[in-house]
Parts: structure tokens; C-alpha cells; sequence
């Protein structure tokens, strides 16, 4: 392993060595490394390009990587993901990908996970990006992440997108089944003319299914934002969509949150709003020393975290 992929790994996985559990490392398109364990199991897919994860019933405080690095300019792949959670689990899944082109063809990885959670599994979901390279060469990431969720399964997502990714289109589907818990953070941030977009269906299938979308973002200089977040109730739940942006310079964003309930007993709510970066923080800030600069670097990496 290089500088470069070491590098990248701690920025989209926090590698700093190789990881405990299992895990799948792929690069440049190929297989890098893989561990299994006795109760995860990861094949490569036949028909396509990918793997299944399986991991077995009543699996618990353990771990899977699956990160992928990009460092070839003028690459571009798909990748199919798979993951089978038996009932009665409680894991954490680490993915992302990062792409470092310092050449001037377009580097791109689309992605499409898709989580099938058994009955009072207990799944958190880890996604960073992240973009890098002197090279004039666009830096593309397309994910879309599927998950289906039995009675009582609970999955918690955290994606992250820190810098450096030219255009993203994001699709995000969560399936609740009766008393599950379907949770989306989401955290975004665009500088130059860089081109985010981000669509998240939420759908609580279930008798007393709740769901939950954060979404945070920062949009800077010329760049572009849109999202798209839409909860839908199909049955006695609740379900809670708050949308928080900070624009600046000459940013564009645009969100539209939606909630649409089909039972009576559905209760939604959508919070949603943008705007620019108080005065007087940044004024309070500077009266403890800090530059005007430091000072607005301070407040954006606390709404982010």
C-alpha cells in the first residue's frame, strides 16, 4: 500500500492499518484484499460486478470495511453490492469511496448498496467521499443505497461528503417494516462549481415504523445543491425530515422536503431552511482572537460534524 491509498483510506474509512473483522478492499476496479470471519462472509458476484455480504444470525458487536479507492485517471466502474443480515444482528458496516486523479480523463464510481435487515437487527452504516488530485480530470461519485427492513430492524446511516468531488447524484431508499427505525445524517459540502444532488425515499411500511432524515449541508463559491427528501407513511408511524443548508458566496441550493401520509395515522413533520452564517458568531468568534477566515472554518466544521 502506497502514500496515496493510505491516505485515502483514512480519509473515507479512518484505516489507519488493516482493520479488525472482516473486510474488502477494492482498487482501481480489483479486489485489493479481503478477510472474512466466522460469521461475515463476503463473495465476489458472478454475473456482475460486486459481492454479497452475508452475515450470519445473532452476529453481534462486529465489524465489515468495504472501501473503495480510485487512483487511475480515466476510470470509470458500477459496482452491485449486496448485503444479507440475518435476524437478531448488531453491526457496523464501513464504506466510502475516494478518488485521487491527478490526470485530465474523468475518474467516476457509481455504486448501488442494497441492505436486506432481518427481524431486530441493529445495523449503523458508514459512507464517506472524498476527491483529490492536481489533475484537470473530473472527480464523479453516483451512489445509491436500497434498504429493506424487517419487524423491529433498525438501520442508522451516516454519509459523508467531505470535499472534492466534482458531481454527485445521490438516491437513498429506506423500507421500514412494523416497530422498525429507518435514521438517514447526511452531511455535504460543495465548493467552486461543483454539483450535488440528493434524493431520499423513506417509506414506513409498518405498524409503528419511524424514520428520521438530518441533512446538513454548506455550498460555496459557484457551486450548485438539490435535495430531494421525501417521507412517506403508509401505516401508524411517525416520521420527522429536518433540512438545514448554509449558502455563501454566490452558492445555489434548493431543497424540497415532502411528506405524504396515505393513513390516518401517520403523523410527518418537515423542517426546513437556508441561510447565511450569522454576523454576530462570527463577531464572537473574533473577539476571541480568531481571523475572520478562522472563524468562519470554526462554525462550518461544527455544523458539519
Amino acid at each position: 500500500m502506497n502514500k496515496i491509498d493510505a491516505h485515502l483510506l483514512r480519509e473515507i474509512a479512518d484505516m489507519e492499518s488493516t482493520p479488525q473483522g472482516a473486510y474488502n478492499i477494492r482498487k482501481n476496479g480489483k479486489l485489493d484484499g479481503r478477510v472474512n470471519t466466522a460469521h461475515i462472509v463476503i463473495d465476489t458476484k458472478t454475473d456482475k460486478s460486486g459481492i454479497d455480504i452475508h452475515i450470519a444470525p445473532h452476529t453481534r458487536h462486529e465489524s465489515v470495511h468495504i472501501p473503495v479507492i480510485i487512483t487511475e485517471t480515466g476510470l470509470t466502474e458500477m459496482v452491485y453490492n449486496d448485503f444479507y443480515i440475518g435476524e437478531d444482528c448488531d453491526v457496523d458496516i464501513i464504506a466510502g469511496c475516494g478518488i485521487h486523479n491527478s490526470g485530465c480523463d474523468t475518474s467516476q464510481h457509481d455504486g448501488v448498496h442494497t441492505f436486506h435487515i432481518g427481524k431486530n437487527s441493529r445495523v449503523r452504516y458508514f459512507e464517506k467521499h472524498y476527491g483529490e488530485g492536481d489533475g484537470t480530470g473530473g472527480r464523479i461519485m453516483n451512489p445509491q443505497t436500497i434498504a429493506y427492513l424487517e419487524a423491529g430492524a433498525v438501520i442508522h446511516m451516516e454519509t459523508t461528503q467531505i470535499r472534492g468531488i466534482d458531481s454527485t447524484k445521490r438516491y437513498t431508499k429506506i423500507v421500514v417494516g412494523a416497530g422498525g427505525e429507518g435514521s438517514i445524517t447526511e452531511k455535504l459540502l460543495t465548493h467552486g462549481e461543483q454539483t450535488a444532488e440528493s434524493e431520499m425515499d423513506i417509506i414506513l411500511a409498518g405498524e409503528d415504523a419511524s424514520g428520521r432524515v438530518i441533512s446538513r449541508s454548506v455550498a460555496r463559491d459557484k457551486s450548485r445543491q438539490v435535495f430531494y427528501p421525501r417521507m412517506t407513511g403508509e401505516a401508524k408511524c411517525f416520521g420527522h425530515v429536518q433540512c438545514d443548508s448554509i449558502i455563501m458566496d454566490d452558492a445555489r441550493i434548493k431543497s424540497i422536503p415532502a411528506i405524504i401520509a396515505n393513513c390516518p395515522d401517520a403523523q410527518l413533520i418537515h423542517e426546513a431552511a437556508i441561510g447565511r452564517i450569522a454576523g454576530e458568531q462570527i463577531l464572537k468568534l473574533m473577539t476571541l482572537g480568531l481571523t475572520e477566515q478562522e472563524a468562519e472554518e470554526r462554525i462550518l466544521n461544527g455544523f458539519l460534524q
